[in-house]
């Protein structure tokens, strides 16, 4: 339990990797608040958590990243009920694929409103929490689509991106206070609710590909020949969380198979 009594906070945990970190912060003994948009998603994660691990350390709490009041709520509550805040994973985020040329400019704002000004709210409201009581980890969910750019996904590439420079220009601010900012850049899970039940289908209709040659092409790309996992991110998580990282800020991780070594 390399987490022992830690407090952490995980948006995006009613489902997919969100939900992953989650359940493996409260296997390394922290205490977790798991927020999520979709409430019943969040009851349901709640319900399973609450059988497999001690009630005390699971809360919920609705929140929507891009509105700064229920980010603030949400620190304020997390911090109020377990007594302070130690980690937390910024895992939220959307993906809205297509052609730059035919992009919607709604939806292009949408995934920058969600990625990248969500990233700011929580960072400025987790961070000030950090900083007061001095020291904390902010572990950022990013993409290898943050290190370079991605075929008919540039509204997701650029958000990504310009996380990246906000994590960087955030640990530079806070080094100082004992608050480390950091991020994990995952390959392509494959077999994750986010891919099954949206990605392939946007990818093959984007590329005139079926579902299995999308699948296929995307395997085939990656020097280890095989899909990104929750637990490849999960283990890497737990480590920036944990004081083995305690050196280390400011950096964006790969856990690429390979596909990515920038």
């Amino acid at each position: 339990m390399r987490l022992k009594d830690k407090r952490a906070i995980v948006t995006g945990a009613g489902q997919g990797l969100g939900n992953a970190i989650a359940e493996r912060l409260l296997t390394e003994g922290c205490r977790v608040v798991i927020s999520d948009v979709q409430p019943e998603l969040l009851k349901t994660a709640t319900d399973i958590f609450q059988v497999q691990f001690d009630r005390k350390a699971i809360i919920n709490l609705k929140c929507d990243v891009t509105r700064e009041s229920e980010v603030e709520h949400l620190v304020d509550t997390a911090e109020r009920k377990l007594g302070g805040l130690d980690i937390f994973v910024a895992n939220a985020g959307i993906l809205i694929s297509g052609a730059l040329t035919e992009f919607q400019a709604a939806d292009w704002r949408k995934v920058i409103e969600v990625n990248l000004v969500g990233q700011m709210l929580c960072m400025k409201h987790a961070l000030r929490r950090m900083r007061e009581t001095g020291g904390g980890s902010y572990v950022q969910v990013n993409s290898k689509s943050g290190k370079k750019g991605s075929y008919k996904n540039s509204a997701y590439a650029a958000s990504k991106f310009g996380a990246i420079g906000l994590l960087q220009s955030a640990a530079l601010e806070l080094a100082e206070f004992g608050v480390r900012v950091n991020a994990v850049c995952p390959g392509n899970l494959l077999d994750s609710p986010l891919w099954k039940n949206s990605l392939f289908e946007q990818y093959a209709a984007n590329q005139g590909l079926s579902v299995e040659e999308v699948r296929r092409k995307y395997v085939e790309q990656v020097p280890m020949k095989r899909p990104c996992t929750y637990e490849d991110v999960c283990n890497v998580i737990v480590f920036l969380a944990s004081e083995e990282s305690a050196y280390m800020t400011g950096q964006a991780i790969n856990v690429t198979g390979g596909q990515e070594m920038r």
